[in-house]
């Protein structure tokens, strides 16, 4: 049986020590091996790697872009809530998500994730716990959450003009010169500019 995606993918990076790689070079040389042996492309290398970083495999240099550095290499233990502080957390937030506030009841897949991921320090608090929607947990799972917090107001700003919502408008505008000011996010376009 051939390597996996992950091996292959560390295989790469072992054999560029020291050296940062954007993920896409990474992601064009996998998608290449696994297909000498596969009918179907592999699926998320780019989750492949990042998960290669949360196990101390990988330093991330900067975002996409990770380097293998054989001094650096070290076992990370990534845990999960127990099941008795799930419930706790869930029963804390109504079972809701605390982005959107839908949940169970409106037939929408719930998870409890940690505020500030594992990999970045995160405890296994309660307090460090959230109920998020599927759709929330995904977005934050892509983005920082002051990027999904900007993405969100760029949404809500964007419906705010659609109606004509001067109020709202200028709340957003406040919020985005708040991102300017802490120089925070700003590889993310202000859409009132």
């Amino acid at each position: 049986m051939g390597r996996t995606i992950s091996e292959l993918a560390l295989e790469y990076f072992m054999n560029h020590p020291n050296q940062p790689l954007v993920h896409g070079i990474v992601v064009d040389w996998v998608t290449e091996q696994w297909l000498k042996e596969h009918d179907t492309p592999p699926r998320d290398v780019w989750r492949a790697i990042r998960r290669l970083h949360q196990l101390g495999k990988l330093k991330k240099v900067k975002k996409g872009i990770y380097m293998y550095d054989p001094g650096y290499v070290h076992d990370v233990v990534l845990w999960n809530f127990s099941s008795e502080d799930k419930k706790t957390i869930l029963e804390r937030d109504n079972y809701q998500c605390v982005v959107c506030g839908r949940g169970i009841k409106d037939g929408v897949e719930i998870v409890v994730d940690h505020r500030t991921p594992k990999d970045k320090g995160g405890t296994n608090n309660i307090d460090n716990g959230q109920v998020l929607c599927s759709k929330h947990n995904l977005m934050k799972k892509n983005y920082s959450q002051t990027e999904s917090g900007k993405r969100y107001f760029i949404k809500i700003y964007q419906q705010a003009v659609k109606l004509n919502d001067t109020k709202m408008i200028a709340f957003c505008q406040s919020v985005f010169d708040a991102y300017d000011e802490h120089d925070i996010d700003r590889h993310i376009a202000r859409p009132d500019f």
